[in-house]
Formats: structure tokens, C-alpha cells, sequence
């Protein structure tokens, strides 16, 4: 019996949930022993070049305007990165971290109806108070005293929302179950062009505001082995496989799966840096998480019932 398009594309969505969740472990020890701006300059670069090599004559054959669509989903791509990365940097709990990012899930539906004048179901702005408590609980420390590191990763959230719409619409040509005017752009060169781009950015960004010296003085095998896990692992084989996924189906389960990231997340993080969560945290992620269910409820009901039905 052969496998539909939505089920490939659910597939390859967990696979990407995973390879997203691990590299946060790899570009935590990295941040922690070089600017991380261009940790992150280096890791996309070094994936954009990876995929490049694979992939050139696709990027040999896109048009004019197909390389400026693609680039332009780069730059904002790169914007929210430089955010990520910074959160990642400022914060003192990953794993916290990574639930108020998933708040990017919340975000795509208030984006596409904002921007691009989709209709939206009611369980979105059900979802938004949710998840607004729960990023208040993980604000709330004697008073409302967000961490520099929180309030990164919550504008890392908003235009990685953004950046989702936007690559959802270049890489489908029949998005939200609408006919493009435009056709779509194929996996390969969209993945890879985009992935330069926020090397590109971000190697700009540290440029201008990074001291770079004490990184390339110490420049070590484990530095190497974290920046080079982090650019093939969880950045090339990740966005190449979560880009691949979204051109299958317009209509997978594919943000609900996400949505799973930051559990897994936290957990490797329990296992590898030992983070824990006091009560607090645990309930503010909790909410964040019980948003991002019931912003894509629908989806989570046909997930189940396909489940029930395999």
C-alpha cells in the first residue's frame, strides 16, 4: 500500500523536530566558547556550502526572480536567527527557552491573517491568551522581570513566524489551499539559499558588533566538532528535510508536530546539562504548550484520527 504525500511529509516533520532539538545541544556548547553571532555565521554558511555542492545545478537553472523570492526569505530567515541565537546566548535555561520559540506555532495563523489576509479558525486567538499566561509565568520573577534571553527568543519567535509563511509559500505552490500565481520554488536551491543568506546576515551582524580575535586564538577541536555537528546535523539535514516536508502537503500535521520540539529539547537538555524546572517554569511551559495544541486542533483531532485509523 503506498505511503500518501501527508503521511511522508508527518514523518519527515518528527525527523526534523529531532535534528532541531538536538542541535540546540550543540550550538549551546558552541555559544559558550565563541561570539554567537558568528558561531551561527559559520554554521549556515558551512550548510548553505554543504548543500550547494549537492545541489548547484538546481541553483544553476533558478531564474532572476526565483533566486530574489528565495533570498528574501533568507534575510528574514537570518533576522530571526540572529534573535535565536542571541536568546540562546543571554539565557540561563535552554529548555525554557525552546517553549517560548514554539510560540512561533501561535504566530503563523495571526501572521498569514495579518499579512496575507487568510482566514483563520476560532481556536487561534483561543490559543494566543493561553500561551500569552504561559510566557507570563516564565516572566514572572518577584514582579514581570523577563530574562534579556527570553525577550530574544520571544522576538526570534515572531519573525521565525513570519519566515514560516514565507517559506511555506515559496516551497508550495498551492498554500493554505490556494492557487499561486507563482510556481514553486524546488526544495534544493530554496533550502540552500536560504540557509547562506542567514550566514551571510549574521556574518554582517558580528562583523559590526563582535569581537573576533579571542575566538580564532582559541580555536579548538571541540569548537570545530560543535560548529560542524551543528551546520550538517541540525542545520543542513534539518531544514533540507522540514522544507522537503512542507513541499509535500499543504495540509500535513506538520506544525503540531513541531510543536513537540521544545519537550524534546527539554529532556536533552535534562540529560545533557542537567537543566531542571522549578514548579513555575513547568506550568508557563505547560500553558505554552497546551496553546500550541489547541491553536492547531483541527489538525490535532485528524492527526488522531489517522493514528486510530493506520
Amino acid at each position: 500500500m503506498p505511503v500518501s504525500n501527508t503521511a511522508k511529509s508527518d514523518l519527515l516533520f518528527v525527523a526534523a523536530a529531532l535534528l532541531a532539538a538536538i542541535s540546540w545541544m550543540f550550538s549551546r556548547e558552541a555559544v559558550l566558547a565563541m561570539p554567537p553571532l558568528l558561531f551561527l555565521s559559520l554554521r549556515f554558511l558551512l550548510a548553505g556550502g554543504v548543500l550547494a555542492v549537492f545541489g548547484w545545478r538546481q541553483l544553476a537553472g533558478l531564474s532572476r526572480e526565483q533566486l530574489l523570492r528565495a533570498a528574501r526569505v533568507g534575510v528574514v530567515f537570518g533576522a530571526g536567527m540572529s534573535s535565536w541565537v542571541t536568546g540562546l546566548h543571554l539565557s540561563s535555561h535552554i529548555g525554557e527557552g525552546a517553549f517560548i520559540i514554539s510560540l512561533n506555532v501561535v504566530f503563523v495563523p495571526i501572521i498569514a491573517r495579518l499579512v496575507f489576509s487568510e482566514e483563520q479558525p476560532v481556536t487561534t486567538w483561543v490559543a494566543l491568551p493561553v500561551a500569552m499566561a504561559g510566557l507570563a509565568l516564565l516572566s514572572l520573577n518577584g514582579g514581570f522581570n523577563p530574562e534579556a534571553g527570553q525577550l530574544f527568543f520571544l522576538l526570534a519567535a515572531v519573525i521565525l513566524a513570519f519566515y514560516f509563511t514565507l517559506n511555506s509559500r515559496a516551497a508550495n505552490s498551492n498554500p493554505a489551499g490556494r492557487q499561486s500565481r507563482r510556481a514553486a520554488l524546488p526544495v534544493f536551491p530554496l533550502t540552500t539559499i536560504g540557509l547562506t543568506m542567514v550566514g551571510l546576515v549574521t556574518l554582517v551582524l558580528s562583523f559590526l558588533l563582535e569581537p573576533w580575535e579571542p575566538t580564532f586564538s582559541d580555536f579548538g577541536g571541540n569548537l570545530v566538532l560543535w560548529i560542524v555537528l551543528s551546520a550538517i546535523v541540525g542545520t543542513a539535514a534539518r531544514f533540507f528535510v522540514q522544507t522537503w516536508a512542507q513541499s509535500l502537503a499543504a495540509h500535513s500535521h506538520g506544525v503540531v508536530i513541531l510543536s513537540m520540539e521544545p519537550v524534546w529539547v527539554a529532556l536533552f537538555a535534562a540529560g545533557w546539562f542537567g537543566e531542571t524546572m522549578v514548579l513555575q517554569q513547568f506550568a508557563g511551559c505547560a500553558l505554552i504548550l497546551t496553546a500550541l495544541l489547541v491553536n492547531r486542533w483541527h489538525t490535532v483531532r485528524a492527526l488522531v484520527r489517522d493514528l486510530r485509523g493506520a
